[in-house]
């Protein structure tokens, strides 16, 4: 098994709260991933009435589970287990263009700091034309459980 399946198969989500399919590139300074939001995601019935769209806190969350946690359980590689805990600390997230159901976007983060597992990274998403879709800085806390 590759080193991204591992970070994959680490990860404390599953449907149809995992906004993850895969991972591109990953290093001690950040990682790139990608997600294509289902057509029959739970969150598109209501918002908005004939015209759905993928609601800020999901791309938020999809964000979060690529740019922090995943490089997260990557820079704790060699004590990550499936008991690791992970808390979102802080958003600050700027949106300019909306996702629509059957979109692919690609998630690039770049850590600012890690340390004593607090982990705050620069991230962006694109859309498939490489438009900037939304950015801003995700912090979360990223701990190797109990047991």
């Amino acid at each position: 098994m590759n080193r991204l399946q591992d970070i994959l198969n680490l990860l404390p989500y599953s449907e149809p709260f995992l906004f993850v399919d895969g991972l591109d590139e990953v290093s001690q300074e950040g990682i790139t991933g990608h997600y294509i939001f289902k057509k029959d995601a739970y969150f598109y019935e209501g918002h908005f009435k004939g015209n759905p769209v993928t609601p800020g806190v999901i791309l938020t969350e999809c964000m979060a589970q690529i740019g922090v946690v995943c490089l997260g359980i990557y820079l704790l590689s060699e004590k990550a287990s499936e008991k690791m805990q992970v808390a979102l600390s802080s958003t600050e997230i700027d949106f300019y263009k909306p996702v629509f159901p059957g979109e692919r976007v690609s998630v690039i983060s770049e850590k600012e700091y890690f340390r004593f597992g607090k982990l705050k990274c620069k991230v962006k998403m694109l859309n498939e034309k490489e438009e900037l879709v939304c950015k801003g800085v995700i912090s979360g806390m990223v701990l190797k459980g109990e047991g």
